[in-house]
């Protein structure tokens, strides 16, 4: 008699002993996650003892992610070239691999998700429900959560998991050498920079490129809603904002650690996105002593990038006029660096331009790179 192999499993999903296998995990296991492969295996073993270890491996493979995993997100996550999955409610999960949206094969029904944002959310003590629809988390791998459920989406739960690199890409592997000379000095020369793009356009990818360049010994505070900078300084702090309760309390803003921050030491701050009144604790931090501190913003290019960082400013409650506000931006920032995602989903960096509080640069802007020799260049990341 042969061995069922994997190729076999689909007959194998319909057996009754399937069933089986499930209902004694329930009632065996202690429902916590610890273990709980290990006791699928035995169960497994136990009622399909012709089964070949591959077999078994990817039966529990599909348990484990059922039963106490993330259902078929989990199953989808193991592709290492994916780096967003999207569910939009009841359906086919779609993902992002090398840059381009695609449907996968897999679907996932409406207690599928359900189950999901409980086993994303519940840990972290974070209530998704009707009265709080919204809600952004961490998975234990870090890649970041966020939900929106009905009735502010139509179609029913809409779910987006981001993945983030494991490790920073050298800067030398975005793109053309005198680029990359260019951001270097940027960051060996301490400038505070700001990068900014679209929404996956690779700033935080950058950042954490740039952030590679910066002297080991140096103090490095980082900030950020959810952790996704990737970084590996060896005198690295990071906090993180907190939302708030099922009781509405014990919230923590990007603003007040901004403030932590600066009580902390640090030689540079990284501030992962700048987008509330967090902006004006940051540019005074930058503007007193805490230079090549890194952050970034969305914005279609520099001029745009420097009004959204001033509008943020007088979002603050502080009564500061336009002028003083502008002139408060453009001697906090040294440079700012846009990205783009091209269509065949490369980034690239498309702008590195000067900031200057100058009369003589009435826009604030001095081009700095593509130079007129390079202009059309860009790099891929």
């Amino acid at each position: 008699m042969t061995t069922p192999g994997v190729n076999e499993l689909a007959d194998v999903a319909t057996d009754e002993r399937l069933g089986a296998v499930r209902r004694r995990f329930v009632n065996e296991h202690d429902g916590l996650p610890d273990g709980a492969r290990a006791a699928l295996r035995r169960l497994v073993a136990d009622e399909f003892p012709l089964l070949g270890s591959a077999a078994v491996t990817e039966i529990v493979d599909r348990l484990h992610a059922d039963l106490v995993g993330l259902g078929p997100v989990e199953l989808v996550l193991r592709d290492p070239t994916v780096t967003d999955v999207l569910i939009n409610g009841p359906g086919p999960i779609w993902v992002e691999r090398n840059g381009v949206l695609e449907a996968t094969a897999h679907r996932v029904l409406g207690e599928q998700i359900t189950a999901l944002i409980e086993r994303a959310f519940g840990p972290l003590g974070i209530s998704v429900d009707r009265a709080h629809p919204i809600a952004d988390g961490r998975l234990p791998d870090g890649s970041r959560v966020s939900v929106v459920l009905p009735p502010l989406c139509l179609h029913g739960p809409v779910v987006a998991v981001r993945r983030f690199g494991r490790d920073p890409l050298p800067i030398d592997a975005f793109g053309p050498d005198h680029l990359a000379v260019v951001l270097r000095s940027l960051v060996e020369r301490r400038a505070n920079i700001v990068v900014y793009g679209s929404t996956g356009s690779g700033k935080t990818t950058l950042v954490g490129s740039l952030a590679r360049i910066i002297d080991p010994t140096e103090r490095v505070v980082v900030i950020e809603d959810a952790a996704e900078v990737v970084l590996s300084l060896p005198h690295l702090v990071r906090l993180e904002t907190r939302v708030a309760n099922g009781e509405g309390a014990g919230a923590v803003e990007l603003r007040e650690l901004v403030r932590a921050a600066l009580r902390l030491r640090p030689d540079r701050l990284i501030v992962g996105e700048v987008r509330g009144a967090e902006a004006l604790d940051m540019i005074w931090a930058l503007s007193t002593g805490h230079r090549g501190s890194l952050s970034t913003c969305h914005a279609r290019g520099p001029l745009d990038a420097l009004a959204r960082l001033e509008t943020f400013v007088l979002m603050s409650g502080v009564d500061l006029p336009l002028t003083a506000a502008r002139q408060q931006v453009r001697r906090a920032v040294d440079a700012l660096i846009g990205v783009e995602r091209c269509g065949d989903g490369t980034r690239r960096v498309v702008d590195v331009s000067l900031v200057s509080s100058s009369p003589d640069h009435p826009t604030g802007i001095v081009a700095c790179w593509p130079t007129p020799e390079h202009r059309g260049e860009g790099f891929a990341s």
